[in-house]
C-alpha cells in the first residue's frame, strides 16, 4: 500500500469513528434530555416551597411564570420573577422573586410568597454576600429571623411599621446587623405594595398566556 492510500485508508477510518462517536452523543442527548429538564424542574419546585408555607395548591408553580424586566416597579434593576401558584384552577398564591439592592455588602435576591389575600406565606433568601455570622443571618438555615414574616400583610403591621424596632417598626433586626434586615423587609414592603395594586393583572396575564 503506498503512502498516499494509507493516509486515505486512515482519514477514512478516523472519519467513520468521528460519525459513530457523534451518534453515540446525540442518541445520549436525546435519552437524557427529557430526565434533565424534570431533574431541574425538581429541583425548581422543591426550592419554591418553601416560600408557600402550609398552603394547598395542585399547580406546578414553575410552569406559570413572569419575567418582568426593569423598569417594573418591584424591588431591584435587574429582572424580576412572578410563579403564580393555583388550586382547583383558582389563583391562590404568588411567589415574586426580587432584589434588596442596599443590602450591607450588596444586593441580596429574595423569594416571597404572597398568598390571594396578601399575607405573607414565606421567606427565603436566595442570594447575598452578607458578613458571616451577622448579616448571613437573614438565612432560614443561619437563624429563624425570617420566620417571623409569615402571616403579615400590609395593614398588619401598617405600611409604616413594616421595619426593623430600631426604626420604629415591628420586626426584629439582627444583633450587630440592622443594614441587612432593614434592606431586606423594605424589599419585602415594596413587593407587598406592588401585589396590592397589581393582584389583578398578575393573574390576569396568566389567564391571557392560557387563552393564547
Amino acid at each position: 500500500m503506498t503512502g498516499g492510500s494509507a493516509i486515505l485508508k486512515s482519514g477514512a477510518t478516523l472519519a467513520v469513528i468521528a460519525a459513530i462517536c457523534t451518534s453515540l452523543v446525540a442518541a445520549t442527548y436525546h435519552l437524557t434530555a427529557d430526565r434533565i429538564v424534570a431533574n431541574d424542574k425538581a429541583l425548581l419546585e422543591q426550592s419554591l416551597h418553601p416560600a408557600l408555607s402550609d398552603l394547598f395548591y395542585d399547580s406546578d408553580v414553575s410552569e406559570s411564570r413572569l419575567i418582568l424586566a426593569p423598569p417594573h416597579g418591584l424591588p431591584g434593576s435587574d429582572e424580576a420573577l412572578i410563579y403564580r401558584v393555583y388550586a382547583d384552577n383558582e389563583p391562590v398564591a404568588a411567589l415574586f422573586v426580587v432584589t434588596a439592592r442596599d443590602g450591607f455588602s450588596g444586593s441580596i435576591r429574595i423569594l416571597l410568597g404572597v398568598d390571594i389575600d396578601g399575607l405573607v406565606t414565606g421567606v427565603r433568601i436566595l442570594k447575598h454576600r452578607e458578613t458571616p455570622g451577622l448579616g448571613d443571618k437573614i438565612e432560614s438555615s443561619r437563624s429563624d429571623w425570617v420566620h417571623q414574616f409569615p402571616g403579615r400583610s400590609i395593614g398588619e403591621p401598617v405600611v409604616t411599621e413594616w421595619a426593623i424596632r430600631g426604626d420604629g417598626g415591628q420586626f426584629d433586626q439582627l444583633t450587630g446587623a440592622s443594614v441587612t434586615p432593614r434592606a431586606v423587609i423594605k424589599a419585602m414592603r415594596d413587593t407587598l405594595l406592588y401585589f396590592n395594586a397589581n393582584r389583578e393583572e398578575i393573574f390576569a396575564a396568566a389567564a391571557t398566556e392560557d387563552g393564547a
